[in-house]
């Protein structure tokens, strides 16, 4: 039989299917006339008592609808929930290592970007014989300058190049000498070479680099001896531009001298200057004299990284008394591989014939990649590596140190 229309209004409502059907019995209950009102209301009276009594529901047969409210605490915002579990979680095992790492003088160096569980962590461990370097900066050693705090000669013609320079230790047979140019740019780099590259060999930071101090701390922490580039004209400046405090053979002595300061005063602890390109600048006795003349002065060294042809600074360096050294071998002229392997085999050979030599490198992966590789084993192959100090404090002129380079 087809659904009455109290049926219809009931069912879909939630009114049970018998508490619906008893619904429609009453609604085809005969109706009171006209006369039989006041019998018809009182009817009415008890047919709705009896709705109550068969619904269970004093509404019964009227439309409803029922919704559930629940009452609910707005909810933290993302970054205070975050604050509040960071806030209640112990230190993680990073933490742990960073402070074991300060305290122990242990060198990590993590690969910028690499978050793979994987990715390889260099790890360089001191041992209990680890040479430290002396505090920088020494405030003997230490004056106010236009740009910032410059080196000086202290009481006694006390030098930087020997107070900040990495102690030579002791040992027999053939020494190696490495400067690697060019740090402070890239941080990845710069970390890579800190903690890769064996302590005796020394570094020298560009002064356009950010964070230079903390830099320059960091590398002395971990036994290197640090110099800092000075820039100097090319001949096809600007073509090749060292940048913008480049000292120049067409500027007055008292400017490039202001930015020979500048370069000087980026950060402390340097034992000298290493050119930074420079083919012109170094070939022009008028420009260079006055420049290499305050390094001297100031008690700091100079090295010449082999990469400029026949320059002058020898001879200068002799009349302004001022401890210089020229490299034999520039490790990556040739940026391959096999070139610099050659080059590091070329190396061994010359310090087994002239007793020390001095090389220069650049701070390119690549270069890192094959010094690191080339060094685990080269006290074994009866090799010593020596800072680049000792070249500069044995005597005073780069001519009676090391051959010309080619």
């Amino acid at each position: 039989m087809s659904e009455s229309a109290d049926d219809i209004l009931t069912k879909p409502l939630g009114v049970g299917a018998k508490a619906g059907a008893k619904a429609g019995l009453l609604g085809r209950l005969p109706r009171p006339g006209a006369a039989h009102a006041v019998g018809g209301a009182g009817l009415a009276l008890a047919l709705l008592a009896g709705g109550v009594a068969l619904t269970g529901d004093p509404r019964g047969g009227e439309p409803r609808a029922g919704a559930v409210i629940e009452r609910r605490e707005p909810a933290a915002p993302a970054a205070a929930r975050v604050a509040e579990v960071t806030a209640e979680k112990p230190a993680g095992p990073s933490q742990s290592a960073q402070e074991i790492e300060q305290a122990s003088g242990v060198s990590v160096f993590r690969p910028a970007g690499a978050t793979a569980p994987d990715a390889p962590v260099i790890i360089r461990v001191p041992n209990a014989s680890q040479i430290r370097l002396n505090p920088a900066p020494d405030p003997r050693l230490t004056e106010r300058g236009r740009n910032g705090p410059l080196p000086k000669l202290g009481e006694g013609k006390l030098r930087p190049l020997d107070v900040y320079a990495r102690p030579e230790e002791p040992g027999q047979g053939p020494r190696i000498a490495i400067l690697v140019s060019g740090l402070g740019i890239g941080q990845a780099a710069t970390l890579g070479a800190i903690a890769r590259l064996p302590a005796a060999v020394s570094l020298a930071l560009s002064p356009y680099g950010s964070d230079l101090e903390k830099t320059a701390a960091r590398a002395r922490e971990a036994g290197h001896e640090i110099l800092v580039q000075l820039p100097m004209e090319p001949f096809d400046y600007p073509d090749s531009d060292p940048g913008p405090q480049t000292l120049l053979t067409g500027s007055r002595p008292a400017e490039n001298l202001d930015r020979t300061s500048w370069a000087l005063s980026r950060f402390p602890g340097i034992v000298g200057v290493v050119n930074l390109m420079g083919a012109k600048f170094s070939g022009e006795a008028g420009a260079l004299d006055p420049v290499l003349k305050e390094i001297a002065g100031r008690g700091l060294g100079f090295i010449d990284d082999g990469t400029v042809q026949r320059p002058l600074v020898a001879a200068a360096a002799g009349k302004a008394k001022l401890p210089a050294a020229r490299a034999d071998v520039v490790i990556d002229a040739t940026a391959r591989p096999d070139a610099i392997d050659a080059e590091l085999t070329r190396l061994e050979a010359l310090a087994r014939q002239k007793g020390f030599v001095l090389a220069s490198a650049s701070a390119a992966q690549l270069t890192i990649d094959r010094l690191s590789r080339w060094t685990r084993d080269l006290e074994a192959r009866g090799i010593r590596l020596v800072p680049v100090s000792v070249a500069l404090r044995q005597g005073p002129s780069l001519g009676k140190l090391s051959s010309a380079a080619p």
